[in-house]
């Protein structure tokens, strides 16, 4: 006897049509979907490699920011692990370094770099780029690179982060508030801080001063401000210094302490008088207070 398998009736088999239907078309969807994002995906991933392929520097940035990733990934897992802080490494710190090796300067310009070094206890490396930049700019605005130095010696002793009671700031001693405008194109006014930043800021400046006044004196004495004096007693530090770094740079033999002169008597000026200046004289006169009271020709004990 042969078993009969029963077969849907009609009405049954017009229920189930709408949810074939439906299944069908879910599936059909699914799969354009998946079809479709993942031919967009490995085109978009064709054409970065290109651009990565043809653009050297965006492969570059990418990666730093993807090895800058896995480190604080790393960093993170490791603290978690033994409870320490751990730092992540920067291989491009070096990039945000202001040094360079003295000895591949020019032989003047190494004289000054480790006589200076020696003088001021600061290390060789990064007033070699203060250095090279000071004859660079020298030359191209016909100033004295050994006058720019002087400056930068008496007014910070190549503190980059010096700031006097008035708020002249950094190498060159330079009112931020007064030139604004002279940091616009370095980025604004906290480039006065960045030790190549405020050198150029600071030599328009000076050339300006030695511009109105009409000689190097007379701009010395605008650039530090100096109202209710003479300003003598800057002037004949900076200029004894100029002839020391001058001197050094012509290869003569120069001690590092110099007694000061006695010949022209220095007077130096109480310092109420730097700070009552008005508005008006910093407006027509850079003032800049040596940051430090310790004077340039103070004696240095040997390292």
């Amino acid at each position: 006897m042969t078993a009969q398998i029963p077969t849907p009736d009609k009405s049954t088999s017009r229920a189930l049509a709408p949810l074939k239907t439906t299944l069908v078309d879910v599936y059909r969807g699914f799969f354009d979907i998946t079809h479709n994002g993942i031919a967009l995906l490995g085109t978009t991933l064709t054409v970065a490699l290109i651009v990565l392929g043809m653009r050297g520097d965006l492969r570059a940035s990418a990666e730093q920011h993807l090895l800058g990733w896995l480190l604080q990934r790393q960093g993170a897992a490791t603290m978690a692990e033994t409870g320490t802080l751990v730092f992540a490494s920067e291989p491009s710190a070096i990039d945000r370094v202001t040094a360079a090796e003295p000895k591949a300067l020019p032989k003047e310009q190494a004289n000054v770099a480790f006589w200076l070094s020696r003088k001021y206890r600061v290390a060789p490396e990064p007033l070699s780029v203060l250095v090279a930049e000071a004859f660079e700019i020298g030359k191209k605005v016909r100033l004295d690179p050994t006058l720019i130095l002087a400056v930068m010696a008496i007014e910070s002793r190549f503190n980059p982060f010096a700031q006097s009671p008035v708020g002249a700031q950094g190498l060159m001693q330079v009112l931020t508030r007064v030139h604004t405008e002279k940091y616009e194109d370095f980025g604004g006014q906290l480039a006065a801080f960045d030790p190549v930043s405020n050198l150029r800021v600071g030599v328009q400046v000076l050339q300006e001063c030695i511009k109105r006044a009409g000689s190097i004196e007379g701009g010395l004495r605008l650039y530090v401000g100096a109202v209710s004096t003479d300003g003598s007693w800057y002037i004949n530090k900076v200029m004894a210094e100029h002839q020391r770094i001058q001197s050094v740079a012509l290869g003569k033999p120069m001690p590092i302490y110099t007694p000061p002169s006695r010949l022209i008597p220095v007077v130096a000026p109480a310092q109420s008088d730097l700070l009552n200046v008005t508005p008006q004289d910093e407006l027509e006169a850079e003032v800049t207070t040596p940051a430090r009271a310790t004077p340039a020709d103070a004696p240095l004990a040997a390292s």
